[in-house]
C-alpha cells in the first residue's frame, strides 16, 4: 500500500482548521452585517446544511456505515433565488463540507468547490456541484475494506433536488461521486454516496 496517506490525528488538524476559518468568517459577517456594510445578496455566509448519506456502491467498493455530513455555502458573487435563472447560473455559490465515515471500510471527506442552484417558482431547486475532496480511504491495498481510491485528492461532483419550506428552511436529496478521472496512477473506484441534507439559510 501506498505511504502517502494523510496521518488520522494531521487529517482532523486539517478538519479543525476548516471549521475554526468557517467560524472566524461567520462572525466578521455577521459583525459587517450589524455595521450594514454588506448588500444582502452579496453576504459572505449564505446558508448552512447538515444531514446524512451511505453508499450507494455494491460488493468491495462499497462503504459500509452511515456518513454524518456538514456543510456550508458562502455567497461572494451576489447569488439571488429571485434572480432570473441566467443569472442565478452566473452566480454559483461556494461551498465547503465534510462527510465522516462511521466505520472501518468508510472515508472520511472534506470537500470544496463551487454549486450552481436553480430555484423555481414552486418552490423546488435543482443544484449541481463542482470541486475537490481529500479524503482518508483506501489507496491501492486490495487486503483492505472499501473502494481503492488511488490519490489522496480527488475530483468531486455532486447533484441534487430539493424544496424551499420557507425563506430559511430547505431539504435536498443529493447524489456526490468523488474519482480521479484517471489522471493519477492507481485504482479509480470512486466514491458514490446519496443522502438527505436540511438547509438553513441565513
Amino acid at each position: 500500500m501506498a505511504d502517502d496517506g494523510i496521518s488520522c490525528g494531521r487529517f482532523w488538524e486539517y478538519v479543525f482548521t476548516v471549521f475554526v476559518t468557517i467560524a472566524v468568517v461567520f462572525i466578521a459577517e455577521e459583525s459587517a452585517a450589524a455595521d450594514a456594510q454588506v448588500a444582502p445578496n452579496t453576504k459572505i455566509f449564505d446558508e448552512l446544511r447538515f444531514g446524512a448519506s451511505g453508499s450507494i456502491q455494491t460488493g468491495h467498493d462499497h462503504e459500509a456505515g452511515v456518513f454524518p455530513e456538514f456543510e456550508v455555502l458562502f455567497n461572494p458573487f451576489g447569488y439571488n433565488a429571485t434572480d432570473g435563472w441566467k443569472d442565478q447560473l452566473l452566480r454559483p455559490r461556494i461551498h465547503l463540507g465534510t462527510s465522516i465515515g462511521t466505520s472501518r471500510s468508510a472515508a472520511t471527506q472534506v470537500f470544496t468547490g463551487l454549486s450552481w442552484t436553480l430555484t423555481h417558482n414552486n418552490g423546488i431547486f435543482t443544484e449541481a456541484g463542482f470541486g475537490g475532496v481529500v479524503h482518508t480511504g483506501n489507496l491501492d491495498d486490495w487486503t483492505g475494506r472499501g473502494p481503492m481510491l488511488g490519490c489522496r485528492v480527488l475530483f468531486h461532483e455532486y447533484a441534487g433536488v430539493g424544496y424551499n419550506f420557507d425563506e430559511h428552511w430547505s431539504l435536498m436529496a443529493q447524489v456526490a461521486h468523488s474519482s480521479h478521472a484517471n489522471l493519477c496512477d492507481g485504482p479509480n473506484a470512486g466514491m458514490t454516496r446519496a443522502g438527505l441534507l436540511v438547509g438553513y439559510k441565513f
